[in-house]
């Protein structure tokens, strides 16, 4: 079954590198945009936001990033403002972000995009710190 997936990926980053690995063992073989290289325009960004149906602020990341030397925290800060420090420093943008036929959202954990794939987990998936997600039989684990 062919199926567009899309994620915006950071190889770095081990909660995307477990979705990617998640895709995958569904069987397939997704778009990957390494956003830290090739970075979305500005209206495709405010679009995965709108889609995510999430607001600028919670796509945000603060760890490892220039948030708090550029003063993100302050709740007075308007939506434009913060795609604008986004668009200036795609590092800012949290990862991994998936773009399926069932809708777009920010998977952290990296067990949320099982719920934007359309087929199953074709077996066993383990998280690179141990956690067991998939049984043998491809169904998750609550």
């Amino acid at each position: 079954m062919a199926t567009d997936i899309i994620i915006y990926h950071n190889p770095e980053c081990g909660t995307s590198r477990n979705t990617l690995a998640m895709i995958c063992n569904a069987g397939i073989e997704p778009h990957v945009i390494e956003y830290l290289k090739t970075p979305p325009s500005r209206a495709l960004l405010v679009e995965l936001i709108g889609r995510a149906g999430i607001g600028p602020r919670a796509l945000l990341r603060e760890k490892g990033t220039p948030y708090a030397e550029l003063g993100l925290a302050d709740t007075a800060l308007s939506d434009d403002a913060l795609v604008d420090a986004m668009m200036a420093h795609p590092i800012l943008i949290n990862r991994p972000l998936v773009v399926s036929p069932l809708g777009v959202k920010l998977c952290r954990p990296s067990e949320a995009v099982l719920d934007l794939l359309p087929t199953g987990q074709l077996g066993t998936f383990t998280k690179e710190d141990g956690e067991q997600v998939v049984d043998a039989s491809g169904q998750r684990i609550a």
